[in-house]
């Protein structure tokens, strides 16, 4: 069986070797939302077999809202172990401290109970509306700073949708379009303004995706304040647009009276089951 540890040596190699590029595009964007991504990550037959076993949609979560439709899973002793093992490759130390010093952070680490991360799979008609995520890990200790997304769905063509889209100057400002092509790890920075969506599936099969995400001591920006994650609607949703708003809000005066929630988080991985 291929081990995280396996998968993590070559992650760094590969990263190492691309690693200026990589932080001169997140130099770049930084001001906005910054982002980087690398191609051809693993080895083709090592990405195409972390697909071949993703799970069928069934045995996964469905969340359909006017927030979001998807699929996804965070319990990965469910399914075959090559799922859990391309999880927490990306969260090897050697490759925590690339990615910290490619952004330039003082601290990243990553998150073990997979609070929001795991696997996720879209397929035609589902989509991720424009939102922010949470601002802090599950019991509020440390800032989410960093979103990691591997794309393992092969052919997956740019007009097929499920692509990340980043909206720097809001959900009204237009947005930059990162493809989930096929062995590609998009790394984005999670703060008060990164908003970002993925674009609506327009294809038959399913965009599958291994994801993860790193906290921090500090938060990104001086100016970053808790939030609970906030959708919108995209641009010609404006009616959803003031639903999604309205819920947002009313989530977080809820938060302001329950520190930690109401409910129990139900994203996160248990290992005790």
């Amino acid at each position: 069986m291929t081990t995280r540890r396996e998968i993590a040596d070559i992650v760094v190699r590969r990263m190492t070797d691309e690693k200026e590029r990589m932080a001169e595009q997140y130099a770049v964007s930084r001001d906005g939302i910054g982002h980087f991504y690398i191609d051809d990550l693993l080895p083709k037959e090592m990405a195409l077999a972390i697909h071949r076993q993703f799970p069928k949609p069934e045995t996964m979560k469905l969340k359909k809202t006017l927030r979001e439709y998807k699929y996804i899973a965070a319990q990965m002793d469910q399914y075959d172990p090559i799922l859990e093992e391309s999880v927490y490759a990306f969260q090897d130390e050697r490759v925590v401290e690339l990615v910290k010093d490619i952004c330039g952070m003082a601290s990243a680490y990553p998150d073990v109970h997979l609070y929001a991360g795991g696997i996720s799979m879209m397929g035609k008609d589902q989509y991720l509306n424009p939102h922010l995520d949470n601002s802090h890990d599950k019991d509020r200790n440390r800032w989410r700073v960093l979103n990691l997304l591997y794309y393992v769905t092969p052919d997956w063509d740019e007009p097929n949708g499920g692509n990340l889209e980043l909206w720097p100057n809001g959900v009204e400002g237009g947005q930059t379009t990162i493809h989930s092509r096929f062995n590609r790890l998009a790394v984005m920075a999670t703060h008060n303004n990164s908003w970002h969506s993925v674009s609506p599936i327009k294809a038959d099969g399913f965009r599958c995706c291994v994801s993860n995400y790193y906290f921090a001591d500090e938060a990104l920006r001086s100016d970053d304040s808790f939030h609970v994650t906030s959708f919108r609607g995209r641009p010609e949703q404006k009616v959803r647009d003031m639903v999604l708003r309205a819920d947002a809000g009313a989530r977080m005066a809820i938060r302001k009276v329950f520190t930690k929630g109401v409910t129990e988080a139900d994203h996160v991985y248990k290992r005790d089951q």
